[in-house]
């Protein structure tokens, strides 16, 4: 800890799709900051991690990020994810700490992380309060790193000397400054507060930001700076939907429970109804929405907004002429699309696919389904039936699914199939998850069990389509590592020409609002934007 007294980290990180997320690109941004002064790193992710130890001989701080069952992201939220960073070389392990994290067993993650795996543990805080419990409980520094991006303290300007001194006047151990340091002023007035040492990433590592920040303060405007629009993702349990700038930002977001069972009326009506209260959020924001996207379970021809076929997930849903019933009733340029679809050109436009021309973005929740892009463009299928992932048979008459087949791989990998692995001693596929992540033996069987049946279906993909990177998302992929490390087992296991054309398995980091996001993306191509 004395190596940082009085020093400058640097945040080496880079989100999926960001030119820079390479692990070795990464690392040669360490090594720059080192070389300008930089007394340690902090890096997101095992592969990162490595790469930068290998790099540079300064003291690695690791996290890993995860996107929650909530949409929300969290710091290091398992005990299997501290142990993948400290196996790649991290010499300390930054965690989340808040409230939200605590609620997420941080504190008691805290002391097994320095009790089993023998290195220091920071904590990642916003409030004096959470920075009072992670001291008692043994964390070896506080960091004000989430100071402005939780709920209790989401009003908070900037960047704030006064609360790294009362941090310092609260607890015993060393006070890190970090988040919103944009300025050597602001570094100076930390270290001034009593900062041990202070943490600077987007203002040195992140160029696009960089660039935006001087665009921004020159009074540019970006060429084809895309119009606001509103996303709505319709799937068989909720509704989700907010309004887009094309960003990947959403400038406000809600959820709804679908009417699945309720027929096809009320739930057009129910969607003209979301629709109208977006509408009015963009009027309070003085915004004026240009067009209205919709990601929808069942198969869509994009052309004419009709949904083809359903299952009986949405009672009387085939044949629904979404595009044509939603631009009468609002005035509004309409674009339909497929849900699985929908999240693939998400994952395109903002996530893991960003730089990738040929991925499979696989949805793991309710319902199982996906979409995939070759070539750099969305597969659809002569029919735009294309991407039926969730009804690759699995097993031959296997559990009955509800398109009135048995043994689809959406039978036996969707949230129901998780709950009844686990013998019903959970009421949620996210508690059983969060058990399995503490250790729950129980737990653990039944994401092995659900892993084995994810992993047959991704064998298969990767046999038909070859994809660089398969992205996973929905509720039962998120805080889920054991899951993606299963599935990766299983299909280096199994192909034997794996040296050939390794493929990596990622958790989409777009959360639980990636379908909007997706449908916000097909309304703005749909209305001059490229094809995405």
């Amino acid at each position: 800890m004395n190596l940082l007294r009085g020093r400058l980290i640097v945040s080496c990180q880079a989100p999926h799709g960001d030119p820079f997320s390479r692990p070795e690109l990464l690392a040669l941004f360490a090594r720059a900051a080192v070389a300008g002064g930089a007394a340690g790193i902090r890096t997101e992710g095992p592969d990162a991690v490595r790469a930068i130890k290998a790099a540079t001989a300064v003291p690695v701080i690791g996290l890993r990020k995860r996107v929650m069952a909530d949409g929300h992201i969290m710091i290091t939220p398992t005990n299997d994810d501290a142990r993948e960073l400290v196996a790649a070389g991290a010499d300390i392990i930054a965690i989340d700490c808040t409230a939200r994290g605590q609620r997420n067993g941080a504190l008691e993650r805290l002391g097994w992380i320095r009790s089993r795996l023998h290195v220091p543990v920071w904590a990642d805080i916003a409030t004096v309060e959470e920075a009072i419990a992670a001291a008692d409980s043994g964390a070896d520094a506080v960091l004000s790193t989430l100071r402005g991006y939780t709920d209790d303290t989401a009003n908070v300007p900037g960047f704030e000397a006064s609360f790294i001194a009362a941090l310092v006047k609260a607890v015993s151990v060393p006070v890190i400054a970090e988040g919103r340091i944009d300025s050597a002023t602001h570094a100076s007035a930390a270290l001034a507060a009593g900062a041990f040492s202070v943490v600077v990433g987007t203002a040195i590592t992140r160029p696009e930001e960089i660039t935006r920040r001087f665009a921004a303060g020159m009074g540019a405007q970006q060429p084809g700076t895309p119009r606001h629009v509103i996303g709505i993702d319709l799937g068989g349990t909720s509704i989700k939907s907010g309004i887009s700038s094309g960003d990947g930002v959403l400038r406000c977001s809600a959820v709804t429970p679908t009417p699945a069972l309720a027929g096809r009326e009320t739930l057009l009506l129910t969607l003209v109804e979301i629709a109208r209260a977006r509408l009015g959020d963009a009027v309070a924001q003085g915004l004026k929405p240009a067009a209205l996207g919709i990601a929808t379970a069942g198969w869509v021809d994009p052309r004419s907004g009709r949904v083809i076929y359903a299952t009986d997930n949405l009672r009387d849903w085939t044949g629904t002429e979404i595009g044509r019933e939603l631009e009468r009733a609002l005035g509004l340029p309409v674009a339909v699309e497929n849900d699985g679809n929908a999240q693939a050109i998400a994952e395109r436009t903002f996530g893991a696919g960003r730089n990738v021309d040929n991925f499979v973005c696989l949805t793991l929740g309710t319902g199982v389904g996906g979409g995939c892009y070759a070539d750099g463009r969305l597969v659809r299928g002569a029919h735009y039936f294309a991407n039926g992932l969730g009804h690759m048979i699995v097993e031959q008459d296997g559990r009955a699914c509800t398109c009135g087949r048995r043994g689809c791989l959406e039978a036996h990998a969707n949230a129901k199939a998780l709950l009844e692995y686990g013998h019903g001693a959970w009421s949620s596929a996210e508690d059983l998850i969060a058990s399995s992540n503490q250790g729950d033996g129980a737990a653990r069987r039944a994401v092995e069990t659900h892993a084995a049946w994810v992993g047959a279906g991704c064998v298969s993909i990767h046999n038909v389509l070859d994809p660089e990177i398969i992205v996973v998302s929905g509720g039962l992929a998120q805080n889920n590592p054991l899951l993606l490390r299963l599935v990766g087992e299983r299909l280096q296991s199994t192909d034997r020409a794996w040296k050939h054309r390794p493929m990596r398995v990622v958790a989409s980091d777009l959360g639980y609002f990636a379908g909007v996001l997706g449908a916000a993306a097909i309304a703005q191509s749909a209305n001059g934007a490229s094809n995405p």
